[in-house]
């Protein structure tokens, strides 16, 4: 099967090339030149496109403008590069033959429903976004001008929206493999699950980390976290005492991927033991604790 990537110069883009490569021919296309992008041009421009495409059985269309690019890009490009560029992109897939449409999005479009006031807040595919920014609206028209397209041409078409994925301190980001983060690796084995499972029509998953809690820990969770992380990830508090770092008193969402690992068959593999051996191995996707950030809990 031949696959397209987009954006596959990016961080999230990369890792879902190499995971696919081993299995199918993939092809790589971004602005930026890199290992992994086969074609390197302008997502904008028609023929370019057509010609990344020729032959192509399956779009994985991972290039987006993202949350660190609002205030520093027009919301005309914010519109172009994540609404037109992804009509264009379907449209010509269609055209050209392919069979199952991939979008790669972000849970981030959820916004102000992510985090009711009093509790913390429980996210699945079935809340309605409340959008706080640019990206987040384009994000959510571009979903939705999918969902019709898929309607009226009975294209598949999966959206996988990811959670919190990206180098930040280790305590934060170990917590969060338990409410709302997921490594990129994860994210990468999830589209090779969708691309084997192929869902008919239009549908959508969260992708995050397994979470250990259940719905009815929301209360809990907002106004005692440490002690609900204790009872449930004993290990991971030890290991905070170990280490002399503080477990977070509050926590405002979790996203609950079940839903994607029912459907779609995938296992997130990589938790809060793999946060904490990357740190004590120096791999760069994990950003060491300082003694300030230890005390600025309110991060969490």
């Amino acid at each position: 099967m031949k696959i397209l990537v987009t954006g596959s110069a990016g961080r999230i883009g990369r890792h879902i090339y190499i995971h696919l490569m081993r299995h199918h021919q993939v092809v790589g296309l971004d602005m930026v030149p890199c290992s992994t992008a086969d074609f390197v041009g302008d997502f904008r421009d028609r023929d370019f496109v057509r010609s990344a495409l020729q032959g192509v059985n399956v779009i994985v269309h991972a290039a987006s403008l993202h949350a660190p690019h609002v205030g520093l890009r027009s919301d005309q490009e914010f519109a172009e590069i994540n609404i037109e560029v992804t009509e264009q992109l379907v449209t010509m897939g269609i055209e050209l033959g392919i069979s199952h449409f991939i979008y790669t999005s972000t849970t981030a479009l959820y916004g102000y429903a992510s985090t009711p006031n009093g509790r913390t807040g429980w996210i699945t595919e079935t809340v309605t976004p409340q959008p706080r920014t640019v990206y987040h609206r384009t994000k959510i028209q571009a979903e939705n001008l999918l969902q019709r397209i898929s309607r009226e041409t009975s294209l598949p078409v999966t959206v996988l929206q990811m959670s919190r994925c990206f180098p930040e301190p280790a305590d934060m980001m170990a917590v969060y493999r338990l409410t709302r983060g997921i490594d990129a690796r994860d994210v990468a084995s999830a589209h090779g699950c969708a691309i084997n499972t192929r869902p008919e029509g239009f549908n959508r998953y969260i992708l995050s980390a397994k979470t250990p809690f259940r719905r009815q820990d929301c209360s809990s969770l907002y106004q005692q976290a440490d002690a609900v992380i204790s009872q449930y990830e004993p290990e991971l508090a030890a290991a905070f005492q170990r280490r002399g770092w503080t477990l977070p008193k509050t926590l405002d969402r979790v996203y609950d991927s079940s839903q994607a690992q029912q459907v779609l068959g995938w296992q997130p593999r990589y938790g809060y033991n793999s946060v904490l051996a990357q740190l004590d191995n120096e791999v760069a996707e994990v950003l060491p604790v300082s003694i300030v950030d230890n005390k600025i809990k309110l991060l969490f």
